[in-house]
């Protein structure tokens, strides 16, 4: 019988190893029409050819998955998101702080039940599969039992997830506060059970300036100082309210981002969610840190936050992500996410080259996450999880697909129109998951 731990996976196989400025940028990328990958025990061990691998393999110890017409790529990797509000996506809203008390804090409240946490992490990994998605960066409630029932679910389907119980002490309803000291204790109970278990990876979470105390920041610093293995996860200048009322609690603070430099929370870790309205000097200590600002383009429109600054970010020196930010973000999927994200950066003339879209929902990502050497690519030694894309999905993508002559046309096909329809099959170390 074949060994089932060992599988070459045929398709058309694109990755990256850099931005790539365009089509000609054949450095910055790799596509092979007719590629495979070995796969052992989780992990890519080979990727060539499919006639030469194919040649180099036993055929009696080798079960061959043919995935044609089909583009193999690394899974997609979402670098902001909330479990909780998995039941609060397509909430009729107004803006940010008017989201988090109407819809935000009521559902979280409900995640105090263990068996609700279980249950919506189910359904909350069944979205992430269906779309593609193999790595996210998840914010929990602040209830301990809400990050037991997401990484048990990270554990029991074999994924490299990311996420943190969420610490806030104030200005949020008391079924939902902590302490610092009790954010601090339970932080670090569950970092020393979950971190390096399995593809479980802690991320230290303090919600944002609004809902932590001085005290609380200062604890969050310490775990991150203690533990400088682990990342940090936030939000910072998502909407003029949300600042104005930060420096109103923080008068001493030079500016938003002042108020997380003070307490150590600043570093090449640290996820930054939303950073629409940057002022210069925080563009440049956030380069000095080497932070990451996250784009969460579904959410900023569908909470009227703003425009997110690519090309001046960038231009400053400061590394950048994209994310769906679910449930403020309206769906799961990152091609969508792509596709509004495209559109907010057409908006101040930044137009996007589809290249650039793919290697940033994968590579780029995962670079942010500086988890390149692990995930977001293809080369032999790196975790086999991967998406499978059908351009030709629905009935307008096939419709457009008879006139598209490039490998650039089709990702642009997959980014406009595409969702979950699009993605024929998701695998996290080797092991397919699609539902």
């Amino acid at each position: 019988m074949p060994d089932q731990d060992q599988i070459l996976l045929r398709g058309r196989l694109l990755s990256f190893s850099a931005i790539p400025d365009s089509p000609d940028d054949k450095g910055a990328y790799s596509y092979e029409d007719d590629g495979a990958l070995l796969i052992r025990d989780g992990k890519i061990v080979a990727r060539g050819r499919y006639p030469d691998m194919q040649a180099a393999c036993d055929a009696a110890t080798t079960r061959i998955v043919d995935h044609r017409p089909h583009l193999v790529m690394p899974g997609f990797i979402d670098t902001h998101i909330h479990f909780p509000q998995a039941q609060v996506i397509a909430s009729w809203a107004d803006q940010l702080l008017d989201w988090l008390n109407d819809y935000t804090f009521p559902e979280e409240k409900k995640f105090s039940d263990p068996e609700h946490g279980r249950r919506i992490a189910s359904g909350f990994y069944d979205q992430l599969v269906a779309h593609g998605t193999t790595t996210a960066s998840a914010y929990c409630s602040s209830h301990p039992a809400s990050v037991e029932a997401y990484f048990g679910e990270a554990e029991r389907r074999g994924m490299l997830m990311l996420g943190g119980k969420t610490m806030m002490d104030r200005n949020a309803p008391d079924a939902l506060c902590d302490t610092a000291q009790s954010a601090y204790d339970d932080s670090k109970a569950l970092l020393e059970k979950w971190h390096g278990r399995g593809r479980v990876h802690y991320v230290i979470t303090p919600r944002f300036a609004i809902t932590s105390t001085p005290a609380q920041l200062e604890a969050a610093g310490t775990l991150l100082k203690e533990h400088p293995q682990c990342h940090l996860q936030t939000h910072i200048n998502e909407n003029h309210n949300e600042i104005s009322l930060t420096l109103e609690l923080y008068p001493d603070a030079t500016d938003y981002l002042g108020v997380y430099e003070s307490f150590g929370l600043l570093g090449p870790k640290s996820l930054l969610g939303h950073c629409v309205h940057m002022t210069s000097r925080e563009q440049q200590v956030m380069r000095e840190t080497q932070s990451v600002a996250v784009f969460c383009p579904t959410s900023n429109l569908f909470l009227g936050s703003g425009l997110f600054n690519k090309a001046g970010l960038e231009s400053a020196g400061v590394r950048t992500a994209i994310a769906t930010d679910v449930g403020g973000g309206t769906s799961y999927s990152m091609l969508r996410t792509l596709d509004e994200g495209f559109k907010i950066l057409q908006l101040q003339r930044q137009r996007m080259h589809p290249l650039t879209s793919f290697y940033w929902v994968t590579r780029g990502n995962a670079e942010a996450l500086s988890l390149q050497d692990r995930i977001g690519t293809l080369e032999p030694g790196t975790d086999a999880d991967l998406v499978v894309l059908d351009a030709r999905a629905t009935g307008a993508m096939a419709l457009r697909m008879e006139t598209a002559r490039t490998l650039s046309e089709e990702l642009f096909v997959l980014q406009t129109l595409g969702d979950d329809r699009a993605v024929v099959e998701t695998y996290a170390a080797g092991v397919p998951l699609k539902t």
